[in-house]
């Protein structure tokens, strides 16, 4: 059925992912399909992730729900409700080797963009969100990589550190929700994907709390720059295994 080796490649991803959600609003959470995909295809990896990834966001919405800031969720929701249709109608275009190198390009410019991602001194327009929002959805269809399309939007929004993790929290969690009917609709969901998922929600509930614990107690930046460097290496290793 499953080695051990993507046994252990799925705990540390859900693990970084539960971490990244309750705690740094899930920007690194992107590292997750990448990681899965060095044993599995990119279906298989999003496909797991996905019920993880929605009970995580129930922990996650009991910490976080009452500091969202209602207006930028759903000036953003709409557009990504948009770049998960487009993800869906576009899916049938990629075979694996093909999503493998996106996913690795993926991976390399958000981990690039992450570490060394500008200040910005004053808030962006709306047009800005709603761009992001889009992308974001597709991404997050893709890869559940919307995070990093999401917190680009949001720095520049000069929100407090409760309000820009609520409000990327519940905007995740949203389209996570989103996502299940295109993901149903392609077949991802099935009996072994969904029983392999239901085993790993222990460790989704240990990662969110783990996030819970060392976001107030671990230097933010250091936990990114772990995480974004090693995101860094799996595009690159994704993209040779995509043209190998």
């Amino acid at each position: 059925m499953f080695d051990w080796q993507l046994i252990c490649l799925i705990i540390v991803a859900v693990l970084i992912t539960g971490i990244s959600k309750s705690g740094f609003a899930g920007g690194v959470g992107v590292v997750a399909v990448p990681l899965i995909s060095l044993k599995a295809s990119p279906a298989f990896a999003v496909a797991v992730m996905l019920p993880l990834l929605i009970v995580m966001d129930v922990f996650s919405l009991r910490a976080w729900w009452r500091h969202r800031v209602g207006s930028l969720v759903w000036l953003m929701f709409l557009p990504a409700v948009l770049g998960v249709a487009v993800g869906y109608l576009t899916y049938g275009l990629f075979n694996e080797d093909v999503l493998k190198v996106l996913l690795g390009v993926f991976s390399i410019l958000f981990g690039l963009w992450g570490l060394f991602k500008p200040q910005f001194d004053r808030a962006a327009p709306d047009w800005v969100g709603r761009i992001s929002g889009g992308i974001a959805g597709f991404t997050s269809f893709i890869a559940h990589a919307g995070g990093p399309p999401l917190n680009f939007y949001l720095l520049q929004c000069q929100l407090s550190k409760e309000q820009f993790l609520g409000t990327a929290v519940v905007f995740l969690a949203a389209t996570n929700l989103v996502k299940l009917v295109p993901y149903s609709m392609l077949g991802l969901l099935n009996v072994e994907n969904l029983t392999l998922a239901l085993l790993m929600i222990p460790v989704a509930w240990l990662g969110v709390r783990i996030g819970l614990v060392i976001q107030k107690r671990l230097s933010a930046e250091l936990f990114f720059r772990i995480i974004l460097t090693l995101l860094i290496l799996l595009g690159v290793r994704l993209i040779v295994d995509g043209i190998g």
